[in-house]
């Protein structure tokens, strides 16, 4: 009937499945969409309902945004809010915002909404120790804890004595609710290799890394995650075949990484002439570990130096993957097949990132909607299994 009006309830849910762009152009029609779109609860709404996704590439100072997962649009520069030198970091992806990270000055910034959070600068002590120091390293990790409503950073550094190979460990953990940081005890492990970020995998609020115990190229590998609700570290067990216990023997004969596929924690081993990628379906539980697919090097043009998974295509039929950090390619579960990504500008880092509403200090329920285990849910980069 004319003069009828939606009930306040069904308004915000049709809203709450709109891309971020367009409820920012509608907020400003009227003051009652404006205070609806404005809302604490509507901006949990939209992030549980939201199926708008984007793919983030970096390259130098440079940032870009793409939608996933058609890739189809011109990737769009994105326009920092931090000053630069000569090059920016990425730090983590979640819930739509990105921390960022430039001459020591990092950022929780949400790239649709373009708001951001400068957090506060923390100096890197120095060890009180004897140790005889010849290099030192520093990584961070970014994500949020559910049972408290709050985005934390980890940072660790790393101060090595390579000839003793032993090391002074730091730990240092910021919070959004307090805006501080706090000191948590030193780690026993030792980062195998130098990356700036940890990978978040949401329904175990933990961030995660490849280590071993000492600075050893002999020494077993571990998983090492971070549990941002208990903000303790504990060891994730790798496949049976992979080893056969907890850890896993250093080789030159394969490499292992860490990243995150459809909201599951993925573990990449590659073998030089092949690269098997592994999915935990049950966070934390060894036998839920199952080897997805397996790539022979032979099919690739380039060298296969590196290869990381970063998103499911939108009927959950193909696996979106970063090759040597240069190419995009796109590979069929089922033919087996590849096909390149073409148009994409040149990129050093590129991670999946949820389009939200969500302001930088802003408390969320993270009770993202549950779905089963169709295709559907694939695509739900970030939703709990």
């Amino acid at each position: 009937m004319a003069g009828d009006v939606l009930p306040m309830e069904i308004i915000s849910e049709i809203f709450s499945r709109l891309h971020p762009q367009s409820l920012l152009r509608f907020r400003s029609t009227s003051e009652s969409l404006k205070s609806i779109i404005d809302s604490h609860n509507f901006t949990n709404l939209h992030l549980r309902n939201s199926d708008n996704f984007n793919l983030i590439l970096r390259h130098n100072t440079n940032l870009y945004q793409l939608h996933f997962p058609n890739l189809t649009t011109a990737a769009i520069p994105l326009n920092h809010p931090l000053f630069y030198t000569n090059r920016i970091a990425l730090f983590g992806s979640c819930n739509g915002l990105l921390c960022i990270s430039s001459n020591n000055e990092i950022a929780f910034w949400n790239p649709n909404t373009r708001k951001h959070r400068i957090i506060p600068h923390l100096l890197i002590p120095f060890p009180q120790s004897d140790i005889n120091i010849h290099f030192a390293l520093t990584i961070h990790g970014f994500g949020f804890d559910p049972f408290s409503s709050d985005y934390k950073l980890i940072r660790i550094s790393w101060f090595v004595d390579l000839h003793n190979r032993t090391f002074d460990s730091y730990v240092r953990l910021f919070t959004s609710k307090t805006n501080s940081w706090k000191v948590l005890p030193n780690i026993e492990y030792a980062l195998c290799h130098v990356n700036t970020m940890g990978v978040f995998v949401e329904n175990s609020s933990s961030l995660h890394w490849k280590m071993t115990r000492r600075y050893d190229k002999f020494q077993p590998l571990l998983i090492v995650a971070f549990n941002l609700t208990l903000e303790v570290f504990n060891e994730v067990p790798f496949p049976h075949e992979i080893g056969g216990g907890e850890e896993v023997t250093n080789s030159a004969s394969f490499e292992i990484d860490v990243a995150v596929l459809g909201g599951c924690l993925c573990l990449t081993v590659n073998h030089h002439t092949k690269i098997d990628i592994w999915v935990m379906k049950e966070y934390g539980c060894r036998d839920s570990w199952c080897k997805l697919f397996t790539l022979m090097e032979s099919c690739f043009v380039l060298p296969l130096k590196s290869l990381s998974p970063l998103g499911y295509s939108s009927d959950g039929k193909k696996v979106l993957l970063d090759l040597n950090h240069k190419k995009l390619v796109w590979y069929d579960l089922k033919s087996e097949q590849f096909s390149y990504v073409d148009g994409i500008p040149k990129f050093d880092e590129a991670m999946i990132c949820v389009g939200s509403l969500v302001p930088p200090s802003f408390p969320v329920d993270n009770s993202r909607k549950k779905g089963n285990h169709s295709s559907k849910t694939k695509r739900r980069i970030f939703t709990p299994k």
